[in-house]
């Protein structure tokens, strides 16, 4: 009896760290966090960067999707991408991550022509999916905080979307919450493996292809 129910707790142990392995195996080499003083240098050029949402507090990013937006920022400045999808949720009354984000980003100059909304992005599969097939994405650099990079990646490659990411380090900044949201981590990429590679699921919402990402590339090319 004992002996079963080792190995089914071993077994359990294997089933949780599968999905992270899969994910950390699957994004490397097409990844990078901002500790690397030549991270912009490191980015390879793409059409889009791909902001995700990660909370905002009235009409103030969080400080989490702040830096994300910095990030995009900085990649648009550089001339790595030519415009910043911004995937977030309004799925709340008074809640609307990327109008938030575009607020945000056009207060520092960034024109309006560069800034193209996705108001469907539930979770980072629906972002990676509604961005290929709903925005016409072919290629992205993905941007979030480092311990979702791998998943981010991994799921926009899944996705169809020739893929890399940038991450935030956040450990220096907020080590308590970056802890708690990495430990969730394991949840959300097992849900992750189960969407993209078991299931192959749709977004919660699909609808009519949009023009407004082939519109701003046209505009900055």
């Amino acid at each position: 009896m004992k002996r079963a129910v080792f190995l089914g707790a071993v077994a359990a142990s294997l089933l949780a760290v599968a999905p992270m392995t899969w994910a950390w195996l699957s994004s490397e080499g097409h990844r990078i966090d901002t500790n690397d003083p030549r991270w912009t240098l490191e980015v390879p050029p793409a059409p889009v960067a791909l902001v995700l949402g990660a909370g905002v507090n009235g009409d103030w990013p969080s400080a989490m999707l702040r830096d994300r937006l910095e990030i995009g920022l900085a990649l648009y400045r550089a001339g790595k991408v030519r415009a910043l999808l911004l995937s977030g949720t309004n799925h709340v009354k008074d809640y609307d991550e990327p109008t938030v984000m575009r607020d945000y980003l056009l207060a520092r100059g960034v024109p309006a022509e560069a800034l193209v909304l996705d108001y469907a992005g539930l979770d980072t599969w629906d972002s990676c999916v509604r961005a290929r097939r709903i925005f016409g994405a072919s290629q992205v650099t993905v941007v979030t905080q480092t311990f979702h990079l791998a998943r981010a990646v991994t799921l926009c490659r899944e996705a169809g979307l020739t893929t890399f990411g940038v991450g935030d380090d956040s450990r220096r900044k907020y080590a308590l919450t970056t802890y708690t949201y990495a430990a969730r981590e394991f949840l959300a990429t097992g849900k992750g493996f189960l969407d993209a590679v078991v299931l192959r699921s749709d977004p919660e919402f699909l609808g009519p292809y949009e023009t407004s990402l082939d519109t701003a590339l046209a505009k900055r090319s």
